[in-house]
C-alpha cells in the first residue's frame, strides 16, 4: 500500500441498529475495492468484520472492527461498530476517531430507537451524517414511507441523493438525483449499468435534484447566488455544497443501497471519496490543556490508543489514530500518560483480522501495531518535542451490574486479571471490587453485554464463573433524637478495662444550628460545646461529632477513641450493616477511671451506646434511586409504563421526541438493575433508556422490615 497524505485520508464510522446490515456492507466495500475475492455472510461465519469467536457464536458485532480501501486515490478507513445498545462503547470510540458517521437504516423497519441512539451521539460530538437505506430488496420495504419518518424525525436537512426504481424482490435500479442517472444492476450486482433517466422518472428525479441544488447552495454565498441567478449548480459545484453542508450538520445525505446483494455500494464509495469531508477540513481536536493539534504531518508525531484487541497468538493489537505528525516502523516515542518508554517495532493498516504492514502513516491515518510493551487504552504517545496528552472520549453510565465469581475460589486472582485485559478491549465494562458489599461487581450496558462477558472468560480463559445479584449499597439513617449510655467494664486480674459514654444522637441536616438543651422523660441535658467535627463521609452525608463534657468527666485525650467506636458503627450500620449516613453524635457525660481506663474501653463504650442510641432514634433504611429516561417506539408506550409502575418507579413527565416517546422516571436502583432484560422482552430489542444516580430516599416500612430480617438471618448463618 502508497502511503497516503492527510489530505487523502477520510475516517469514517459505519453505525446502526442491530440488524440494519453493516457488516454485510462492509464486506461488499472490501469486495468492491479488491481487498477480497469472494464476499463472506453472516450465516455462513466467515466475514471479515466479525471474527472473533464469541460474534460467530451469538450471530452479533460484539467489537468494532477497523478496516480500509482505497478507492480513487483516497484512502477511506473504516470502523465497523456493533448495533446493539449492549456495545454502544464501540460505536462512541469510532465517533470520537472517525470526521463522518455513515448510519445504515434497515429497510424493514425505518428509523428505530437504535437510529436515534446513533444519531444522538453524532449530534453530541457535531460529525457529519449520510443516511443509507439498506435492504431495499425486502418485500416489507415501504420507501417512501421511510423518507417520510425521517423527515418527520431529523426534518427538512434530510436530502435524497437516490431512490428505489422499486422495492422488494424486484428491486435492481436507483435513480441518483445528484448525478441525473438511473443504475441499475444484473442479479450478481457489482458494478452498475449507468443510463439516461427514463422519461416517466423525469419529473420526480428534477424536483428532487432541485431540492437538493437548492440544499447544497445553502452552503455556500457563491453558490447561493449562482443558484439565484441559474437556478442550477455544477456537479463540482454541487459536490462543494454537500461537503460544506456535511461539515455543518445542515444536510444529511440520504443513499439507497442493497448491501446482501452489493447494488449501490460502488456509487457510495465513490461518494466517501469524492464528497466527504478530508480530515484537514474537520474542526481541530483539543489535548487535555485545551490546545488544538493540527492534524499536520510535519508537525511532531502524536498517536491516540483508541482501541485494544486480544487475538489468539497475537496477544494485544494496539489500534492508534495519528493525531499529528507521522510515524514509522522503529520510532522510539514516550508515553505521556505512564511515564513510559515505547519503540514502535511495525505499524500496519487492517481489514479485520488481516494486517498489512506499511512503511509510514500520517497524520489523521488510522493504524494498528501489535506486542507493544506499556500501552493502555486511552494512552497517548509521543516524540520527544511533544507532550500531548487526550482524553475526549466519554461513555455513558452502566445499566445493567451483576456479582461475579470464579466457581472455583482459587482462580479468584486469575479472573481479575482477565477482567482488567477485558476492559481493555471494552472501556463500557466497569470492574468494582466493593469493599462495602464484599463482591466484586461488573456494570455493563445490558444482560447481553455481560453474558458474551461470561462466554469469553469461559470459552477464551477456561475461566468457570458465576454471575450472582449485586447487593443493593443500602444506607441507613434516623428520624428523631435518642440518648443512650453504655459501660464498658472488665477486670481479669493485673490492669483492667473502663469507660463509660453518655451520648445523644439526633438526624442530621445541612445548616442545622449547634444545640443548646435537650430533653429526654422530662429531664433536661444542656449543652456546653467543648469541640465539634464535621466528616464527610467517602459513601455520602456526614457525620457530626460534638464534644459537650464537662468538669473532665471524660479525659478529651478519649475523645479520638469514642469518635473511632462512632465511626466502626457508621460503617455497618445496626440495621444491616449497610453504611449510616446524616447523623449527629453528642457526647455529653461518662466516667473515667485513674488506672484501667484506656482509648480500648472508650471505643468499645462508644460503640455499644452509638448502636443502642441509634435502634431507639426511629432508624431508617435509604435506598438509591436513579433517573430513568426510556426511549420507546409509541405502539409499547401502554406496556413500558405499566412495567415501571409494578417497579416501584415514579413517572415525573413524558415526551414525544423524534417519532418516540421519552419517558423520565425515578427508580429505585433494586429495580433498574433487571430493566435492560424486562425493557428488551416487552419491546422486541426496539427501545433504549439510560440511567444515572439522583438521591437516596427512604424504603417503604414492609420492604425496610424484610430486609432486617434478611440481615438477621445472615448473621446468624454466619454465627
Amino acid at each position: 500500500m502508497r502511503i497516503y497524505q492527510t489530505n487523502e485520508i477520510k475516517n469514517i464510522a459505519l453505525l446502526g441498529s442491530a440488524g440494519s446490515g453493516k457488516t454485510t456492507l462492509a464486506e461488499a466495500m472490501l469486495y468492491e475495492s479488491g481487498l477480497i475475492k469472494r464476499r463472506g455472510t453472516v450465516e455462513a461465519k466467515n466475514t471479515v468484520s466479525d471474527y472473533f469467536p464469541v460474534e460467530q457464536e451469538y450471530g452479533y458485532s460484539v467489537f468494532s472492527t477497523v478496516f480500509n480501501v482505497e478507492w480513487n486515490n483516497k484512502k477511506l478507513n473504516i470502523i465497523d461498530c456493533p448495533g446493539s445498545d449492549d456495545f454502544v462503547g464501540g460505536a462512541i470510540t469510532a465517533l470520537n476517531v472517525t470526521d463522518q458517521a455513515v448510519i445504515l437504516i434497515n429497510g424493514q423497519y425505518g428509523p428505530e430507537v437504535g437510529t436515534q441512539n446513533n444519531f444522538r451521539y453524532t449530534e453530541k460530538l457535531k460529525k457529519p451524517v449520510i443516511f443509507l437505506v439498506n435492504q431495499l430488496d425486502s418485500d416489507k420495504c415501504d420507501f417512501d414511507s421511510i423518507i417520510n419518518s425521517m423527515k418527520d424525525i431529523y426534518g427538512q436537512k434530510c436530502v435524497q441523493i437516490q431512490y428505489p426504481l422499486e422495492t422488494g424482490n424486484g428491486f435492481n435500479a436507483l435513480i441518483d438525483v445528484l448525478l441525473m442517472k438511473k443504475y441499475s444492476w444484473k442479479p450478481e450486482g457489482g458494478a452498475p449499468i449507468i443510463e439516461d433517466i427514463p422519461a416517466e422518472e423525469m419529473d420526480k428525479a428534477m424536483e428532487l435534484h432541485k431540492i437538493l441544488v437548492e440544499a447544497a447552495a445553502e452552503n455556500d454565498e457563491t453558490l447561493m447566488e449562482k443558484f439565484f441567478e441559474e437556478e442550477t449548480l455544477t456537479e463540482d459545484e454541487l459536490r462543494e455544497g454537500i461537503r460544506k453542508g456535511l461539515v455543518t450538520r445542515s444536510i444529511f445525505p440520504v443513499f439507497c443501497v442493497c448491501a446482501g446483494k452489493s447494488m449501490g455500494v460502488r456509487r457510495l464509495m465513490e461518494f466517501l471519496g469524492n464528497v466527504v469531508p478530508f480530515v484537514s477540513e474537520m474542526p481541530k481536536v483539543h489535548n487535555t490543556r485545551g490546545e488544538e493539534v493540527p492534524a499536520e504531518s510535519d508537525g511532531p508525531t502524536s498517536l491516540y490508543f483508541f482501541k485494544t484487541g486480544v487475538e489468539p497468538h497475537i496477544g494485544e493489537v494496539s489500534y492508534f489514530k495519528v493525531m499529528s505528525g507521522s510515524v514509522k516502523g522503529g520510532d522510539d516515542l514516550s508515553n505521556a500518560d505512564r511515564g513510559s518508554k515505547e519503540r514502535i517495532a511495525n505499524i500496519y493498516v487492517c481489514a479485520g483480522a488481516n494486517r498489512q504492514a506499511v512503511d509510514c502513516l500520517n497524520a489523521g491515518d488510522i493504524g494498528c501495531s501489535v506486542k507493544l510493551k506499556d500501552v493502555k487504552t486511552g494512552n497517548t504517545l509521543n516524540s520527544k518535542d511533544c507532550d500531548n496528552k487526550f482524553d475526549f472520549i466519554k461513555y455513558p453510565n452502566s445499566k445493567y451490574s451483576r456479582a461475579i465469581k470464579a466457581v472455583n475460589e482459587a482462580d479468584t486472582e486469575k479472573l481479575m486479571a482477565a477482567l482488567v485485559k477485558m476492559r481493555q478491549e471494552d472501556p463500557t465494562w466497569v470492574v468494582e471490587q466493593s469493599k462495602e458489599l464484599r463482591q466484586t461487581i461488573v456494570h455493563g450496558q445490558g444482560e447481553f453485554h455481560l453474558r458474551t462477558l461470561k462466554w469469553r472468560l469461559e470459552n477464551n480463559e477456561k475461566l468457570p464463573v458465576k454471575f450472582v445479584e449485586a447487593k443493593i449499597p443500602y444506607r441507613e439513617t434516623i428520624t428523631k433524637m435518642a440518648r443512650a449510655d453504655y459501660r464498658h467494664k472488665k477486670q481479669s486480674g493485673g490492669a483492667g478495662q473502663f469507660g463509660e459514654v453518655h451520648l445523644i444522637v439526633e438526624p442530621y441536616a445541612e445548616g442545622m444550628p449547634d444545640p443548646v438543651t435537650y430533653k429526654f422523660n422530662g429531664q433536661e441535658f444542656k449543652m456546653n460545646i467543648k469541640g465539634r467535627e464535621e466528616i464527610d463521609l467517602e459513601w455520602g452525608g456526614k457525620l457530626v461529632f460534638i464534644n459537650s463534657v464537662v468538669g473532665g468527666a471524660i479525659d478529651t485525650r478519649f475523645m479520638p477513641a469514642i469518635l473511632k467506636g462512632v465511626m466502626e458503627r457508621m460503617e455497618q450500620g445496626p440495621l444491616t450493616g449497610s453504611y449510616a449516613r446524616d447523623v449527629r453524635v453528642i457526647v455529653y457525660d461518662g466516667k473515667m477511671h485513674p488506672v484501667d481506663s484506656n482509648e480500648l474501653s472508650f471505643m468499645l463504650a462508644a460503640r455499644h451506646a452509638f448502636s443502642e442510641a441509634f435502634k431507639n432514634a426511629g432508624p431508617k433504611i435509604l435506598e438509591p434511586i436513579y433517573d430513568l429516561e426510556v426511549y420507546v417506539p409509541s405502539d409499547y408506550m401502554g406496556d413500558v409504563m405499566s412495567d415501571l409502575q409494578g417497579r416501584r418507579a415514579l413517572i415525573m413527565g413524558m415526551d414525544s421526541e423524534a417519532g418516540y416517546q421519552k419517558l423520565q422516571a425515578k427508580m429505585p436502583l433494586k429495580e433498574v438493575s433487571s430493566y435492560s432484560i424486562s425493557l428488551s422482552s416487552l419491546t422486541g430489542g426496539r427501545a433504549s433508556f439510560t440511567t444515572k444516580f439522583a438521591s437516596y430516599e427512604l424504603v417503604p416500612n414492609d420492604i425496610q422490615q424484610a430486609l432486617i430480617k434478611e440481615h438477621e438471618e445472615e448473621q446468624g448463618e454466619d454465627e
